[in-house]
């Protein structure tokens, strides 16, 4: 059998239509979703990006949480596993932060190829680039300033798509039928794996205007983007201007979808959907305006934390499809690959194979979900949330102090604690609990269970207790300042 794994950055579970989404256009993961089993109870828990893909590879937790730092050469991967058992296994990706700046995410795959063009992407540098045809002022947006956007890597983005002209070359697009084409020259095996990860619809929510025309109908706007808006702060903006927004980045969505379609086709061209699984999942999803916010942050909320999980089996097992509510965790992915290659999986981790526990019915091993940053950020704000917990029904901030936890009802925004106090005090214990199982620093542990009081443990191990190797920062922060 082979193995698909599709990574979809910042993708909202509610922003699906297989999900009860009645007004977003995702007909091809609404394909995918109806071949497959999907889990309604998938949730981030290392945030954000490069932390959640080490959770995936690894299986580990990192104590509570992994932080943002290379990718180990001394633990075990999966693709390495798989490796071993004689498949082949191949990297294509346009997320610039698994190749760039030395995060070493191309090390456990046979061969790897990188798609140029997203946000933080440092392709080239040039006098005066051209903003591409499709970007254009737009004065719902005159209250941002026109320098912010840059300090995200805004200049480097324009450096490298100011050529773009047809959609074929935005990365996108270039990403899928780059694994269109993998699939292709490899339809007679019957022993890949191979790993997509898409940057979209991570920032900047930037497609071409037709696709923005399909959210926003406003008379006379031709649907180009103001790169304006591709700063993360919207101070002033009008109500008008934040419905725009969320227009971007549904037509994102759909821009993804479009060419995951096109790959999803070559699947079935080629045939290789006869002994081929695919696992389609996302690392968080993102705020559109919930309590005032746009783009990703902590304390990790529902719209950031429940994200989609889809397992499509090879034909001729169409029969095994289903929805299941189990509590599933990026972990888990870890045996679910393994499962799917009949391989056992390494003793130690705690990484559970969601389809086989989909087929047996029930609750599922975990009750429980943990999302957050690494522990080190603790001790800025000891009195603030620390770390989420979702069940499939609530979703709790966890405080040091119970009095400080907030409490929301999956699908809703406001803070119900005052009202539910036997539930903040049933999830916070078992919050803490599960927090201590993953091999938290046991002062840490101690200090939580006796509601923050006393000093924070400030010398506590916060994550595994391997070391950031010397020197590393994350690159972005000094991304072509000056230049």
């Amino acid at each position: 059998m082979n193995i698909i794994m599709l990574v979809i950055d910042t993708l909202r579970y509610d922003y699906i239509g297989a999900h009860g989404n009645e007004w977003i256009r995702t007909p091809n993961m609404d394909r995918l979703a109806s071949e497959s089993w999907v889990f309604e109870g998938s949730f981030a828990a290392s945030f954000p990006t490069i932390p959640h893909r080490t959770d995936v590879l690894t299986g580990r937790y990192g104590a509570p949480f992994n932080p943002w730092r290379p990718l180990r050469f001394d633990v075990p991967t999966f693709p390495s596993i798989l490796a071993e058992d004689g498949y082949c296994t191949q990297l294509i990706c346009d997320t610039p932060h698994l190749i760039n700046g030395g995060h070493n995410f191309d090390w456990p795959f046979h061969a790897w190829t990188f798609i140029r063009g997203a946000e933080v992407d440092r392709p080239w540098i040039t006098d005066d680039p051209a903003w591409p045809a499709t970007w254009a002022h737009d004065p719902l947006f005159d209250c941002l300033p026109e320098v912010a956007w840059h300090k995200r890597g805004g200049i480097s983005y324009v450096r490298a798509n100011q050529k773009r002209t047809v959609d074929e070359e935005w990365n996108c697009a270039k990403l899928f039928r780059a694994a269109s084409q993998f699939l292709r020259d490899n339809a007679r095996r019957d022993k890949f794996f191979l790993w997509v990860d898409c940057f979209d619809p991570h920032e900047p929510w930037d497609t071409p205007p037709e696709f923005v025309k399909m959210y926003d109908k406003t008379p006379g706007y031709d649907g180009r983007i103001d790169p304006r808006t591709f700063t993360w702060k919207y101070e002033g903006l009008s109500e008008e201007g934040e419905k725009r927004i969320i227009a971007f980045y549904s037509a994102k969505v759909t821009w993804m979808d479009r060419w995951l379609g096109e790959f999803l086709d070559a699947l079935d061209e080629t045939g290789l959907s006869k002994n081929t699984a695919v696992i389609l999942t996302s690392d968080h999803g993102t705020a559109l305006g919930e309590r005032g916010r746009f783009h990703k942050g902590v304390p990790v909320c529902e719209w950031e934390a429940h994200v989609p999980m889809m397992v499509r089996l090879p034909e001729g097992e169409t029969s095994d499809t289903g929805r299941s509510k189990i509590i599933v965790q990026p972990q888990d992915l870890f045996a679910t690959v393994l499962g799917l290659a009949s391989l056992e999986m390494p003793g130690e981790l705690d990484s559970h194979d969601i389809v086989s526990v989909a087929r047996e019915g029930g609750q599922g091993p975990r009750t429980i979900a943990l999302s957050g940053g690494p522990a080190s950020q603790w001790g800025r704000d000891p009195d603030g949330v620390l770390f989420s917990a979702f069940d499939g029904e609530w979703c709790l901030h966890v405080t040091a102090k119970g009095e400080g936890c907030k409490l929301m009802r999956m699908g809703e925004v406001e803070d119900i604690a005052a009202d539910h106090g036997d539930v903040v005090q049933r999830l916070r214990k078992a919050a803490v609990d599960e927090i201590a199982r993953r091999g938290t620093d046991s002062s840490l542990v101690r200090w939580l269970r006796k509601e923050g009081k006393g000093k924070f443990p400030s010398n506590a191990r916060t994550d595994d207790g391997s070391p950031t190797p010397e020197g590393y920062y994350q690159y972005w922060n000094k991304l072509y300042e000056g230049q």
